[in-house]
């Protein structure tokens, strides 16, 4: 009884730091981001462009260089409402075309190279090296493979995609705490059984990590697709403001693959908060 007691009794001492708060109850914020914090966080971005306006209008930053956000504005607007949602809707579709092969292929492979240690070391090599390969060198073999319609748009953002993805895949499934592997045998779970229930859900973490910058490297990938003979597309409107001396075509294309970037994983990190609603972390307390 008096040794529980000298176990429970907080210890002061030389390098010990006796607690001043106790630890937060399950589904307890350890700390809450201020609302006021989240606010500023949305409007640094309208600051900045109010800035840069004001410094264009100014003279202090040249207008042939740096357009105002107005003027930017206004070049988006000439586009048209509808001729600006096709270049939109084809970039999304390519990116959610091309992220979602590679994706499948990463998580699949991944998976594989994460439960085999020969698999990981017969192949490893090979990927690393693919790895390193910029996304515009890929667009002459492409073409000269697939031509020059959809297939290699789509292919190419699937090659930015996969990479990010198999690596968080195997990560995870290599991280997979050892104690969680031991129940398992000690349950007898077959292979497929370990890796469903135990193995996949302990790596879902990494995994989405490894979605979340497998998305943003898509959005970065289909500007080197889009020029490949394409016609329509974010990347095809950044090119050819490019051609045509439009700085103001440039930025609007830069800011609108931003925001589709942003868009886009703030979804999947919902979906990330849906299928990991079981994680007791203070990052999920936090997140409230």
């Amino acid at each position: 009884m008096a040794a529980e007691e000298a176990i429970a009794r907080p210890v002061d001492g030389p390098g010990m730091h006796t607690a001043s708060a106790p630890l937060p109850e399950r589904g307890e914020p350890a700390e809450r981001a201020p609302h006021g914090w989240r606010i500023a966080g949305v409007l640094l971005p309208a600051l900045f462009l109010i800035a840069v306006e004001a410094l264009v209008r100014g003279d202090v930053l040249p207008d042939n260089l740096v357009p105002a956000p107005s003027e930017i504005a206004r070049a988006l607007w000439q586009l048209g409402g509808e001729h600006l949602l096709q270049h939109i809707a084809q970039s999304t579709l390519r990116v959610a075309a091309g992220f979602g092969c590679g994706a499948l292929l990463a998580v699949a492979v991944g998976a594989a190279m994460g439960l085999s240690r020969r698999l990981d070391a017969l192949l490893d090599p090979s990927f690393q090296a693919l790895r390193a390969i910029p996304s515009l060198a890929w667009v002459p073999v492409l073409l000269l493979w697939m031509g020059i319609d959809e297939a290699p748009k789509i292919t190419l953002v699937a090659i930015g995609a996969f990479f990010p993805v198999h690596l968080s895949v195997i990560s995870g499934i290599r991280n997979v705490d050892r104690k969680l592997v031991e129940l398992g045998a000690v349950y007898r779970l077959s292979s497929w059984r370990l890796f469903v229930r135990i193995l996949l859900p302990a790596a879902l973490p990494h995994i989405f990590t490894g979605l979340r910058t497998g998305l943003a490297v898509s959005w970065m990938f289909v500007v080197a697709a889009e020029l490949i003979a394409a016609t329509r597309g974010l990347g095809y409107l950044l090119s050819d403001g490019r051609e045509t001396g439009r700085p103001d075509i440039v930025f609007g294309a830069i800011i609108l693959l931003g925001l589709l970037g942003k868009l886009t994983d703030s979804a999947m990190k919902t979906v990330e908060a849906h299928v990991l609603a079981w994680r007791d972390t203070t990052n999920e307390g936090a997140r409230a």
